[in-house]
């Protein structure tokens, strides 16, 4: 199907899983806010209502993008918007998904309720089959979110009217791509697959959806458009596994993202029923005393936080293209991952850092969800599993973080059950990668030891972590609160270094004291970045931050993606070979 250039984010959505019958919803909607939360009992959620203004999807309305930029809290907010389905479409199952939508959703295709979804950084899809007329029809969207509430992760996302500290604009209702897709009465709903470079094959657990017995599913590997494996069995339930020997191994590994395509069918009596396009990488991981290992190699982690936010469309990156090249300004300053921080980024960007070979550890956004008692757990479990199995193919993701930093409330201590159900049920789901169980603090149980450490002064930094080289005292930043237990340990937050020498309005805020020229900025980064280059312990770290978010100015680069510094003097201290590293 065709896609307009003049459709924002025109791509399509979710690359692991691509169907060719597909139709994008971005663009103009109708669009109201709703601060009562009684537009149900107005005739809101009416096809005829019209609401009262307009909204560019899948911008949030507090964005410029969006054309609507209102800042203040919304309670509620309502979408609607007419769409016709494709006339090649009949038979066969419609479906319709939203990328994301903060915080609670509820969908209504021609005035009747089509399902509804918590959570405000997952997919979620509908079969709208039954709903949908010939014609023109009309799909409404109603969206709750109260970042105050203590009852929903809001991540970075302020719950103050103005943005502060690290916390900046909020994002309420979609997101990300609304879209549809067309697909048989029996199809392949879902995978998950793990590659097994040491015994050449691929594995492969895919979910099917409708009366398909006796159909048979066939998987075809090719690498630079060479068919490299082949594998077929006959679909007898809900899902069927399948494993694909390969005739060529091709590592994927940091700085070079070699991927394979794979290619699915569904055929029913030698006619095709069903079809979809992926890819996956080749990769092993592995915690081997202090190292992490990549494919066997010790590999030194260069991360960098990156907060995923943009000056025109806040959650949501303005293009496609605007995801890629904040990769690419990472790696032009020598960083080989990012900690994707207090958000669950959008498939695309994972699918950029897939293709460019770029480490990134995927974490939730717990900042604003009360966890002082285990009620948290219903508020934040569903939602993480959704992000697990979402990104779970994703050669790039090297490792999962839920919590960030999980403070007192109010003098209340985390309930550590909250950690504790959180990690082991993560554990279940994928025992592939390791977990931290809450990055920074307050460790309860988790496969690395990881602490934040804004020190600016490089020497104090250093006597830190000496004892830990002859086999000494481990630093622990909250001895009182936390255990080390002898895990990988690594530095996940450190440097912050204020720079913002053109920022003018005084409402600028960093770690520490502002150094007085670039030469002692980058004096004071590379004397604290070469403690943990150089520290036989470390496996890795990660600096704050790539670019400036709003107020926080302690980026590499301005919130705009213009550098600060020289990329290359940057480059030059992150390059060097770490201790830990083969």
């Amino acid at each position: 199907m065709t896609h307009s250039s003049n459709i924002p984010r025109p791509e399509y959505p979710r690359p692991q899983w691509v169907r060719s019958a597909w139709a994008n919803l971005n663009g103009q909607w109708q669009f109201e806010i709703d601060h009562g939360k009684s537009g149900k009992d107005r005739g809101l959620a009416d096809p005829g209502y019209e609401l009262s203004g307009t909204i560019t999807v899948p911008f949030c309305p507090e964005s410029k993008l969006s054309g609507v930029e209102y800042k203040d809290f919304m309670a509620a907010v309502w979408y609607k918007r007419a769409f016709t389905v494709p006339e090649d479409w009949a038979g066969g199952r419609i479906l319709l998904h939203f990328g994301a939508v903060d915080y609670a959703a509820e969908i209504w295709v021609n005035g009747t309720v089509a399902g509804s979804h918590r959570g405000g950084y997952t997919p979620f899809s509908f079969d709208i089959t039954s709903h949908v007329v010939p014609g023109s029809n009309v799909i409404t969207v109603y969206a709750e979110d109260d970042v105050r509430s203590g009852r929903q992760p809001r991540g970075k996302q302020s719950g103050l009217y103005h943005s502060h500290g690290c916390d900046y604009t909020r994002t309420t209702g979609i997101w990300q791509t609304v879209w549809l897709e067309h697909v048989p009465k029996a199809y392949m709903a879902s995978m998950k697959l793990v590659g097994d470079p040491d015994n050449a094959c691929v594995h492969l657990e895919i979910a099917v959806e409708g009366s398909a017995a006796g159909e048979r599913l066939a998987a075809s590997a090719y690498f630079d458009g060479r068919l490299v494996g082949e594998a077929g069995a006959i679909v007898s339930g809900p899902s069927v596994k399948l494993t694909v020997p390969l005739s060529e191994i091709h590592l994927w590994e940091a700085g070079n993202g070699r991927l394979y395509d794979l290619a699915l069918s569904l055929t029913d009596q030698g006619r095709a029923s069903d079809s979809v396009q992926s890819y996956f990488g080749l990769r092993t991981l592995r915690l081997d005393g202090m190292a992490f290992r990549i494919n066997g190699k010790s590999v030194f982690q260069r991360l960098v936080l990156d907060q995923g936010f943009y000056p025109d469309g806040i959650y949501t990156a303005p293009s496609d293209e605007d995801l890629r090249r904040d990769i690419e300004l990472s790696m032009e300053l020598g960083f080989n991952g990012a900690r994707l921080h207090e958000k669950i980024f959008e498939p695309r960007f994972l699918y950029w850092a897939d293709r460019l070979g770029y480490l990134v550890w995927g974490e939730h956004a717990n900042w604003g969800l009360d966890i002082t008692t285990t009620e948290a757990v219903s508020h934040f479990l569903p939602e993480w599993l959704e992000g697990v199995e979402r990104d779970f193919n994703h050669p790039a993701l090297i490792g999962w973080c839920p919590f960030n930093e999980t403070w007192d409330k109010d003098g209340t201590k985390q309930h550590n059950d909250v950690l504790r159900i959180v990690y082991e049920v993560t554990k279940r789901m994928d025992p592939t990668r390791p977990v931290i169980d809450t990055s920074g603090n307050f460790h309860v149980v988790t496969d690395i030891f990881d602490i934040h450490d804004y020190d600016q002064n490089p020497e104090t930094f250093r006597q830190k972590f000496e004892p830990m080289k002859d086999g000494g005292e481990v630093y622990n930043t909250f001895p009182n609160r936390q255990t080390y237990g002898g895990q990988p340990y690594f530095v996940s937050e450190y440097g912050g270094i204020w720079w913002n020498p053109d920022q003018k309005d005084g409402k600028a805020w960093g770690y520490g004291e502002r150094p007085a020229s670039e030469e002692e900025f980058l004096a004071r980064y590379e004397g604290l970045t070469s403690t943990l280059l150089d520290h036989p312990m470390m496996f890795g770290f990660c600096y704050t931050q790539l670019y400036d978010v709003e107020q926080e100015v302690n980026g590499l680069y301005t919130y705009e993606r213009k550098a600060k510094f020289d990329p290359e003097a940057i480059r030059r201290i992150n390059s060097r070979k770490a201790a830990i590293e083969d």
